[in-house]
């Protein structure tokens, strides 16, 4: 089976780091911050789109060169706060018996190297970011070349998230999917809904059991 992960929110919490390095751009360019939970709403659809959200939230004009201001702050901060979820080493070691991957609307090389300092990139046989060839999530391409890559059908992957946008993804390619409730992407799900049955794991233990039985 190959099972496919998205990282913020998922993997990792990155939120405080994100935030951070908006409001940075938002002050440089004279404007005032934004809470936490207003950014945090707006992770999830990739680094540009992030970028763009939040100046105009503050009343600024979202221009190119933020989104390359937005990058340089970020890698001066990309550990700052950002940790893995609990459970999530020990999950993925469990789970050595199958494919693991990422998916990712995250630049690849943060990704990399985030996943890289914080001992987890081993787990991986491959990661795609937003960056790259395919379109991002919620378009099915990277996830499809994921498959095609691993030797891996529709009914053998799952991918897990935390967001509407990991959950229509899933859809658009045919796989399975499983929802972590601890992600900060959840809360999208409270206006959104699920839209279909999605087994949801609140911790590590649950997404391990979720697993097995998509699995079964």
């Amino acid at each position: 089976m190959l099972i496919v992960f998205d990282l913020d929110g998922t993997l990792i919490d990155s939120r405080r780091d994100l935030a951070d390095s908006a409001n940075q751009l938002i002050t440089e360019r004279g404007g005032k911050p934004l809470d936490l939970d207003d950014i945090t709403r707006m992770v999830g659809g990739g680094a540009a789109q992030l970028v763009q959200s939040a100046l105009e939230a503050s009343g600024l004009e979202s221009t190119e060169d933020g989104l390359w201001r937005f990058l340089e702050i970020y890698d001066t901060r990309m550990l700052s706060t950002t940790r893995a979820y609990p459970g999530i080493p020990q999950a993925l070691a469990q789970l050595s018996g199958h494919a693991r991957a990422v998916l990712t609307n995250k630049p690849k090389r943060p990704a990399e190297w985030i996943l890289t300092m914080l001992g987890l990139r081993h787990h991986f046989v491959e990661i795609v970011g937003g960056d790259g060839p395919h379109a991002r999530k919620p378009d099915p391409q990277g996830l499809a070349y994921l498959m095609a890559t691993h030797g891996a059908s529709a009914d053998e992957t799952v991918l897990v998230g935390d967001s509407p946008i990991d959950v229509e993804t899933a859809r658009r390619a045919g796989t399975r999917c499983c929802v972590v409730s601890y992600g900060f992407g959840f809360a999208a799900f409270e206006e959104e809904g699920l839209g279909q049955t999605v087994p949801v794991a609140a911790n590590i233990g649950q997404l391990i059991n979720a697993i097995e039985t998509l699995e079964g």
